[in-house]
């Protein structure tokens, strides 16, 4: 299937590693030209090095995504480099693990500013753009946890159900610009974010990482951790104009992990 990604501009957060690299990459083979950001510039320049050896058109920025003028900043590259954008991917690292009621304010607005307002303030830049090229796609991820609370992992709970309602209303508010906005969620997939949580759980249960992963393997219908490169195709598809019927949806690449109905 052609995804009808060739000549399009995608900006994708977090991209260095993990979820976000894989999306980059998937779209990339596609056609696709992008933007890739992380907070650390050896880190992003590393991914982006990957990226230029298959052929892709990368653009590689360091950005703090609690940074309203970082981000600001990124598109105006973007643009300059491309442009114009017309697929956001937004994502972000995780706050720290642990109980609501542990964290005091300072970590709330922390916690706040890398996943909540960080999405926020990349639509923000975005859309304008989106709606001078007469359309576009965003794509927001967020968790299990959106379906159903993780235990040990309360700030990031409660801002990733945060997100999940900003990507419902922005698909509402945004469809007359011809902009669709659409949720995807990452069960346990294979990267250095899930490895560390079995390490933190393997501690809380004192067992070793890998009888946490084992069992948390045993919990997923098929039998696995998912790759990242299954992510990223997901979200490759979901960007594209294959899935131009689609917004306000929320996809689950998680192996049958999530018990909920909806």
């Amino acid at each position: 299937m052609d995804l009808g990604l060739k000549g399009k501009v995608a900006m994708i957060a977090g991209a260095s590693r993990g979820l976000g690299f894989a999306v980059a990459e998937a779209l990339s083979r596609e056609g696709a030209s992008v933007s890739i950001s992380s907070s650390t510039q050896g880190a992003i320049d590393d991914a982006a090095g990957r990226l230029s050896a298959t052929g892709a058109e990368v653009l590689a920025t360091a950005v703090d995504v609690r940074n309203a003028g970082q981000i600001a900043a990124w598109m105006e590259r973007t643009s300059a480099r491309f442009g114009g954008v017309d697929l956001l991917f937004t994502n972000g690292g995780g706050p720290p693990s642990g109980a609501a009621i542990a964290f005091d304010d300072a970590a709330w607005q922390n916690a706040i500013d890398l996943l909540l307002f960080s999405a926020l303030r990349m639509v923000r830049a975005a859309v304008p753009s989106m709606q001078a090229r007469g359309g576009g796609a965003i794509l927001m991820s967020t968790s299990a946890s959106v379906k159903e609370p993780i235990p040990n992992l309360g700030l990031s709970t409660v801002l990733r159900a945060s997100v999940s309602a900003l990507a419902k209303t922005l698909a509402l508010e945004l469809a007359a610009d011809r902009i669709r906005v659409n949720q995807i969620i990452p069960g346990r997939i294979d990267t250095d974010r899930v490895k560390q949580l079995d390490e933190i759980a393997g501690k809380k249960q004192g067992i070793t990482a890998e009888q946490s992963k084992a069992r948390s393997i045993g919990t997923i219908p098929l039998g696995r951790y998912g790759e990242a490169s299954e992510y990223g195709r997901v979200a490759a598809f979901l960007l594209s104009g294959a899935a131009a019927y689609m917004t306000g949806a929320t996809v689950q690449v998680d192996g049958g992990l999530i018990r909920s109905v909806l």
